[in-house]
């Protein structure tokens, strides 16, 4: 079998640093650049050269005011991620290694481990336990199957007769202003294979101290039964 053609560029050692701080200034988000991947699917191009021209033909980003995406568009995040690396990422990091320890590395795996692994089991359990499962006590909700393709993306599956919605559990810190948070174009495929499997969407509850933050999604999972029952 002839071996696929790799279009992406390689970064070395620097593709750390840019992912990092990609992702953590938001820069190629959907606010940003578009639904890339929506596009490229409507697209269906045979080649590079038809993507890039149909991408800055149709691209625009997602956002109450969309704003048509160019190629100076791009240019100037990347001018701006070079900025937040040299002005903020860099310095924060130097300081960060100065000051690091032994104890600190040791520290933190058994945090990470052991004590946020137990915050986050009990987080879950009691936005579903003594939130959603009293809110709506005639659904089951069980935890999602490890074995599963969308376990990573959803957390509980509630069964409403022979179908079912999804259910993602986010503290409220991965999201400073509900209004802000957008699903990355993994998940959104995953929610879509998701309802596609079982028939109903999939909800992102927000837990404030395991207790659900967007009060608004109560609403939106009544309406959802609802509906799975007709």
């Amino acid at each position: 079998m002839a071996k696929r053609q790799r279009y992406s560029m390689e970064f070395g050692k620097k593709e750390k640093v840019l992912n990092y701080a990609n992702q953590t200034y938001q820069l190629s988000r959907p606010n940003k650049v578009g639904a890339v991947m929506a596009l490229i699917r409507e697209c269906q191009p045979k080649t590079i050269q038809e993507w890039e021209q149909w991408y800055f033909e149709n691209a625009y980003s997602v956002s109450k005011m969309p704003t048509k995406i160019t190629s100076e568009c791009l240019r100037e995040l990347g001018e701006r991620l070079y900025e937040k690396i040299t002005e903020v990422v860099i310095p924060e990091w130097q300081a960060a290694f100065s000051k690091l320890t032994l104890q600190d590395c040791i520290d933190y795996i058994y945090n990470l481990t052991i004590n946020r692994t137990f915050d986050g089991f009990l987080r879950e359990k009691s936005v579903v336990n003594d939130g959603l499962a009293k809110i709506f006590p005639d659904i089951i909700f069980e935890e999602s199957d490890s074995e599963l393709d969308h376990a990573g993306d959803i957390d509980y599956v509630a069964k409403v007769d022979d179908r079912a919605f999804g259910i993602q559990i986010k503290p409220v810190t991965a999201k400073a202003n509900f209004g802000n948070y957008s699903p990355t174009e993994r998940m959104k495929s995953s929610f879509a294979e998701f309802e596609e499997q079982y028939g109903g969407k999939v909800f992102i509850v927000f837990s404030l101290d395991g207790e659900i933050g967007n009060k608004e999604v109560i609403e939106q999972i009544r309406q959802e039964i609802e509906r799975l029952k007709k």
